[in-house]
C-alpha cells in the first residue's frame, strides 16, 4: 500500500483497532479488510457470495481508489457498528421532543456521526407556555444547552462532536439566531446556517418587507426589511464564516420523497439534506487515480501544459461508481442504528450519497487551471457522467434486491414522470432515493493522499493540525514537475514552503504558475461556479468552501451569497481567511 507519513499519522490516531490499553492492535490493510468484510457480509441476503465482493471491496479500498466515510472505516466488524456520517433530526416545540432529540444526538455522536436540527418550530422568546403560564426562552437557548453536552460526549467520542443548527428566515428570532456566534464563545459545536425561503430572495431583491411567522400558531407577527436582514447575515459571515444560507425551498423541490416529509435541515457541512430521523452513508472516489499515462509523450514534457500527459480512464471510473453504489447500499443493511427511527427511515429511503475527491489533482494531472472554461466544462463531463453511472448501478440493484420501500409516489415513480418529464424511467425502480453527494472528504483525502472534495488546493506547502497532530505538507506533484522541468532546488522548495504559494518566483515557468494555483487566488466567482458546475448533476448537495481572502468586504460576500442563489446551488458557506477563531492552516502571504 503506497500510504505517506501523514496519511499513517492520522490511521494511527483515529482509524485503527487498539488493545484495552489504547496500544495499536491493526495495520492499515487489516482495517480495509475489517470493513471489506463486514460492508459484504450483506450480499448474503440477497443470494450472493460475500467472499468475491469483499476482494472488490478490499482492492478499491486499499487501493487508495475509493473510501467510505469515516464512521464506516471506524466501525465497520466493531460491536458499536454504526456506519453513516449524516443524520437529521427533529426538533418539534415539546419538552419531550427537545431532549429526545438531544438524547438521540448524543448517541449519534458517540458513535461518530454528525448531526443536523432544524430549531424552526420552537417557539419565539418570550411567547407563552400555556402548560405552564411561564415564558419561552426560544430556540437559541436550546441550541446552548445542545452545545454543552455535546461539548461533554465528544471527549468520549470517536471523533470531535459536529453539528449544524438551522432556524427559517421568517422565525421572529432570525436576528438573534444571525448575530449569536460574533460571541467567540457561543456554539463552538455548531456549524449553523439560515434557512432562506425564495420569498426572502425576491423580498430582497425587491427592496421590500417580508413576514415574520410564529411557528407555535403560524400567525404573522411582524415584518422585517429583506435587506437589512440580509445585511445582518453578511456582517456575520464577514466576521465569523457563519451562518452559511441554505436555500430551503430549492432543496424542497428536488427532494425525492415529498410523499414522506420535508426537508428542514442538513448535516452538518451542508451536503446532506435529508428528512427528520434520516440518515446518509457517504464515499467517494479518489479522481487523481481515475487518470491513466497517455504515452508516448513522457510526464511533463516542456510542450504541451507543462502538466502530466494523463487521460481520464472513463471504465476505470464507471467501475469504481457501481461498485461505490454498491458498497454504500450493502452499507445500510449491515449499519447498527442507534435510534429505530432512523432505521425505519434509512432503510425506507435508502439514501446514499456517492462523490469524489482529488479533483484538483486530477486537474493538474490533466495539465487544466483549476478555473478554467475547460475545468467548469470537465466537471459537468464527469459529474454527469457519475450520476448516470449511479443511477444505472441504483436500477440493477432495485432489479436484484428491490427498490427503496418508499419509491411509489417517489419522483421517480413511473406515475409521477409523465407528468413531470425529469427522469428517466427505470422499470425495476431505483434502489437509492439518492445516489450522488459531493462530501468535504477532510481526513478521508489525508488517507487516501489526495486533494480534498472538489476544493482547490489551499497552498502548495502548509502546516495542518489534525487530531491535536501538526503535519506538514507540500504537494508532490510540484516536486516532481520541478525535477522535471529543471527548476528544483531544496532552496526554492523551502521558499515555497514560507510563501504557500507561486507567485513572484521567477525561477519557476509561467505555465506551472498558472497551473499550480491556490484558493486565495480564485475569486469568489470561480468557487461559486465549481459548485454549481458539481450541483447540476448531483442528487443531494455539494460541500465547497468559497475562500476569501482577509481583506474580502461585506460587499464581496453579499454578492457571492447572491451568486451562489443565482447560479442554482443549495446553499454556500463562505470563509474569508483568519475570520475564523481556530484557523488551522497556517500560510504567508494569503493576500
Amino acid at each position: 500500500m503506497q500510504l505517506s507519513e501523514n496519511a499513517l499519522k492520522v490511521l494511527k490516531a483515529r482509524y485503527l483497532l487498539r488493545d484495552e490499553k489504547g496500544k495499536v492492535t491493526e495495520t492499515p490493510e487489516e482495517m480495509f479488510q475489517r470493513v471489506a468484510h463486514a460492508i459484504a457480509s450483506a450480499e448474503t441476503l440477497y443470494g450472493e457470495n460475500p467472499e468475491v465482493w469483499e476482494t472488490k471491496f478490499y482492492e478499491a479500498m486499499s487501493n487508495l481508489l475509493f473510501l467510505p466515510n469515516t464512521p464506516a472505516l471506524i466501525n465497520a466488524g466493531k460491536d458499536i457498528g454504526q456506519l453513516a456520517a449524516c443524520f437529521v433530526l427533529p426538533v418539534d416545540d415539546s419538552m419531550k421532543s427537545i431532549f429526545d432529540s438531544l438524547k438521540n444526538a448524543a448517541l449519534i455522536l458517540q458513535s461518530g456521526g454528525g448531526t443536523g436540527f432544524s430549531f424552526s418550530h420552537l417557539r419565539p422568546r418570550s411567547d407563552i407556555v400555556k402548560s405552564t403560564g411561564g415564558i419561552a426562552s426560544g430556540p437559541v437557548s436550546f441550541m446552548r444547552i445542545y452545545n454543552t453536552a455535546t461539548e461533554v460526549i465528544k471527549q468520549g467520542g470517536a471523533r470531535r462532536g459536529a453539528n449544524m443548527g438551522i432556524l427559517r428566515i421568517d422565525h421572529p428570532d432570525i436576528l438573534e439566531f444571525i448575530k449569536i456566534k460574533r460571541h467567540e464563545e457561543e456554539l463552538a459545536n455548531f456549524n449553523i446556517s439560515v434557512a432562506v425561503t425564495d420569498a426572502f430572495m425576491q423580498a430582497l431583491k425587491n427592496n421590500s418587507e417580508y413576514n415574520l411567522l410564529n411557528p407555535r400558531s403560524m400567525e404573522i407577527t411582524g415584518h422585517l426589511k429583506a435587506q437589512e436582514v440580509f445585511k445582518e447575515i453578511v456582517e456575520s459571515a464577514w466576521d465569523t464564516g457563519d451562518p452559511g444560507l441554505v436555500f430551503i425551498d430549492r432543496i424542497n423541490s428536488a427532494n425525492p420523497t415529498p410523499h414522506i416529509g420535508t426537508i428542514e435541515s442538513t448535516n452538518p457541512c451542508g451536503e446532506q439534506p435529508l428528512l427528520p430521523f434520516e440518515a446518509c452513508v457517504l464515499g467517494s472516489i479518489n479522481l487523481s487515480k481515475v487518470v491513466k499515462n497517455n504515452p508516448p509523450s513522457p510526464p511533463f514534457s516542456k510542450g504541451g501544459t507543462g502538466g502530466f500527459s494523463y487521460k481520464i480512464d472513463w471504465d476505470l471510473l464507471a467501475s469504481l461508481v457501481q461498485l461505490g453504489v454498491r458498497f454504500l447500499d450493502n452499507a445500510i443493511d449491515v449499519n447498527k442504528y442507534p435510534v429505530s427511527e432512523i432505521e425505519k427511515m434509512h432503510k425506507g429511503n435508502r439514501k446514499i450519497g456517492l462523490g469524489v475527491m482529488g479533483w484538483a489533482d486530477m486537474l493538474i494531472k490533466l495539465g487544466i487551471r483549476y478555473n478554467s472554461a475547460k475545468a467548469f466544462k470537465l466537471v459537468r463531463e464527469i459529474m454527469s457522467f457519475i450520476q448516470k453511472q449511479a443511477r444505472d448501478a441504483s436500477s440493477e440493484l432495485a432489479r436484484q434486491r428491490g427498490a427503496f420501500p418508499n419509491f411509489k409516489g417517489s419522483i421517480y415513480d413511473t406515475a409521477e414522470i409523465s407528468s413531470k418529464g425529469r427522469y428517466d424511467s427505470y422499470p425495476s425502480g431505483l434502489r437509492n432515493a439518492t445516489t450522488t453527494t459531493i462530501a468535504p472528504t477532510g481526513t478521508l483525502s489525508i488517507i487516501a493522499g489526495c486533494s480534498s472534495g472538489i476544493e482547490p488546493l489551499f497552498a502548495i506547502a502548509y502546516k495542518r493540525l489534525v487530531l491535536d497532530t501538526e503535519l506538514y505538507e507540500i504537494h508532490p506533484y510540484f516536486i516532481e514537475i520541478a525535477k522535471q522541468r529543471g527548476f528544483y532546488s531544496p532552496e526554492l522548495i523551502e521558499k515555497v514552503s514560507v510563501k504557500g504559494n507561486l507567485k513572484g518566483f521567477k525561477e519557476i515557468p509561467r505555465d506551472i504558475k498558472r497551473l499550480f494555483v491556490t484558493a486565495h487566488e480564485i475569486p469568489f466567482e470561480d468557487h461559486i461556479e465549481v459548485q454549481a458546475a458539481f450541483q447540476d448533476f448531483t442528487d443531494n448537495a455539494v460541500s465547497k468552501t468559497i475562500n476569501l481572502k482577509q481583506r474580502a468586504t461585506r460587499d464581496d460576500i453579499a454578492m457571492a451569497f447572491m451568486c451562489a442563489y443565482d447560479k442554482g446551488c443549495k446553499g454556500i458557506t463562505v470563509f474569508r481567511y483568519g475570520s475564523k477563531r481556530g484557523t488551522l492552516v497556517k500560510v504567508d502571504e494569503v493576500d
